[in-house]
């Protein structure tokens, strides 16, 4: 997998080219019906499969990514499937998507999310440990929170990433959000090795 900025910005161009959008998560879109409605945050949105499942039903989403390819193929999507897209860089604090869809291009490991902002935050196939604390307090009371990302399992298998600091230990994930209340946790090593949790803030 790439591990620059330049580097994933190649791979989003290459894909772009190459065909078809890649299809949401099955963790994503399995959940969809049951997924609170209001305002939602897309942690490493890359070229936007969830942020459109999100959009597609109405719910104003901020979409965060470092790459600015990324967000230039997620807005050209946007428009093509007429959803509201408002383009601008953030610097520091991100703001909420009040409709559509709010891309945001941010170096996530400088960015600071507002507190009890949203009602649901995906973060999927990204890990930075650093912002475990800022999404539980992002969270508004009673929102949601999807994560799924690779585990140490998924070296024993072709793809995914390799550096062992971007990739989950074993249990890892259950744990790492002690103010949510876990709704649904899974580890599979079957094909590929990831984990994916549900969790809610209490009420």
């Amino acid at each position: 997998m790439p591990s620059s900025l330049p580097e994933w910005d190649a791979k989003h161009r290459r894909s772009a080219q190459e065909g078809e959008p890649a299809a949401p998560a099955s963790f994503v879109s399995e959940l969809l019906p049951l997924l609170p409605h209001g305002s939602a945050l897309d942690l490493a949105c890359g070229t936007g499969r969830h942020t459109l499942l999100l959009a597609s039903r109405r719910q104003p989403v901020t979409a965060v990514d470092g790459s600015d390819v990324a967000l230039e193929i997620l807005e050209q999507r946007a428009r093509a499937s007429l959803y509201v897209t408002k383009r601008g860089q953030e610097r520091g604090k991100l703001s909420v998507a009040k409709q559509g869809i709010q891309l945001v291009q941010a170096d996530l490991e400088r960015a600071t999310l507002p507190a009890d902002a949203f009602s649901l935050i995906l973060c999927v196939q990204y890990l930075q440990r650093s912002l475990f604390r800022q999404i539980e307090r992002a969270l508004m009371r009673g929102g949601m929170l999807l994560f799924e990302t690779y585990t140490h399992a998924q070296l024993e298998f072709e793809g995914g990433p390799r550096n062992r600091a971007y990739l989950l230990q074993h249990g890892e994930l259950r744990v790492a959000f002690p103010n949510l209340r876990t709704l649904f946790y899974r580890e599979l090593g079957a094909g590929k090795g990831i984990a994916s949790l549900i969790a809610q803030k209490p009420l």
